[in-house]
């Protein structure tokens, strides 16, 4: 009984999860200076990605290295805002955590930066 009502329950539940991913994103949008940087760079990237890479793994390494990259900052940005949220005063743990965080998007940028580099350089 238990998976039908799962089965039945899907559809709206599918409905709800992508509102809810909608608003987040539109929060990025409106709240996020570098979620919106990073995603003016990915307009640009992705399709010259698409463009510019010789087979599907070359294109899904492009284009998924960029996506990563806004994902991670989606990421960063919630842990910034959870954070703020616990109060305004300095923490070292608040701070770790959004240095951590930080860390998380850089990480990916650099990942991206090889990842264009060696698929750039093979040519």
């Amino acid at each position: 009984m238990g998976v039908m009502n799962d089965l039945r329950e899907f559809p709206a539940r599918l409905l709800r999860a992508t509102g809810h991913s909608l608003r987040g994103l539109g929060a990025a949008l409106r709240h996020e200076q570098a979620f919106r940087q990073e995603l003016l760079v990915a307009a640009a990237a992705v399709p010259t990605g698409l463009w510019l890479g010789r087979t599907g793994a070359e294109r899904a390494l492009l284009v998924g290295s960029c996506l990563l990259v806004l994902v991670a900052e989606l990421l960063n940005s919630a842990v910034e805002a959870a954070v703020d949220r616990i109060g305004p005063e300095r923490h070292e743990l608040a701070g770790r955590a959004k240095d951590l965080g930080s860390a998380a998007v850089l990480g990916t940028i650099v990942l991206a930066a090889i990842v264009w580099g060696l698929v750039l350089l093979n040519r």
